[in-house]
């Protein structure tokens, strides 16, 4: 068997190291003992923006917000799934998770940081959904293995009611709040719905080939 390589990590502030592995043609990011994202589980990843992207039919210029670049799977299927006019902003706090994916993984990521509707942008998303009130048509969150902060402490404040009301104020009316995690978490389904929102919850499939492990997504409306 192939073994893993690790090929860079980083020592987060205020939590264990981030850890770029690679196998033959595989990658992983792990922090500390868990892993955070495979290269051959897309699935998931890939559903938090095709479902975000469903709700937005008829805004052909929507404004969309991605909290995490991870390994890329989440862009690309916003981008497959959103016109020509729309914008993608992606908010990546780990300086090393923005040169991954420029280098080693470039082939993860087939360009896709090179479309014209892209800005990647090396910031807190929480600042961003802080900074204006209606400015996006969608905010989508995969920062952790689900609303706790997990990569780093201060990412609770994202999932808290405080954090869930500032999210409200930065949408547009009819605009969707999307959470990516590795399991169910009903409290944090009624801070959603407690904090004015029109909830949903999506179990899907990590993998692509629709077995394995399923992961939970949360889509939520503003009203309006």
């Amino acid at each position: 068997m192939i073994p893993w390589v690790r090929l860079d990590a980083v020592q987060l502030d205020d939590g264990p190291e981030l850890r770029l592995m690679q196998r033959g043609s595989e990658f992983s990011i792990m922090l500390g003992s868990n892993e955070l994202m495979n290269s051959r589980q897309s699935g998931s990843e890939e559903a938090l923006a095709r479902l975000a992207a469903e709700r937005l039919e008829g805004r052909p210029k929507a404004r969309m917000l991605i909290g995490g670049l991870g390994m890329g799977f989440t862009l690309r299927a916003a981008l497959a799934s959103l016109g020509r006019s729309a914008r993608v902003t992606v908010a990546e706090l780990v300086p090393e998770v923005i040169a991954w994916a420029r280098g080693p993984m470039a082939e993860v990521f087939v360009g896709c940081l090179d479309d014209p509707r892209v800005s990647l942008v090396e910031d807190d998303v929480g600042k961003l959904i802080g900074e204006g009130a209606g400015l996006w048509d969608a905010i989508l969150l995969d920062v952790d293995n689900g609303p706790e902060g997990l990569t780093r402490t201060g990412n609770d404040a994202l999932y808290s009611a405080t954090g869930l009301a500032a999210g409200f104020r930065a949408l547009t009316p009819g605009g969707v709040f999307s959470v990516w995690s590795s399991v169910p978490d009903p409290a944090f389904t009624r801070r959603l719905r407690q904090a004015g929102f029109d909830v949903d919850e999506v179990p899907v499939r990590a993998s692509t080939r629709k077995r394995g492990a399923r992961h939970m997504i949360w889509v939520a409306v503003r009203p309006g």
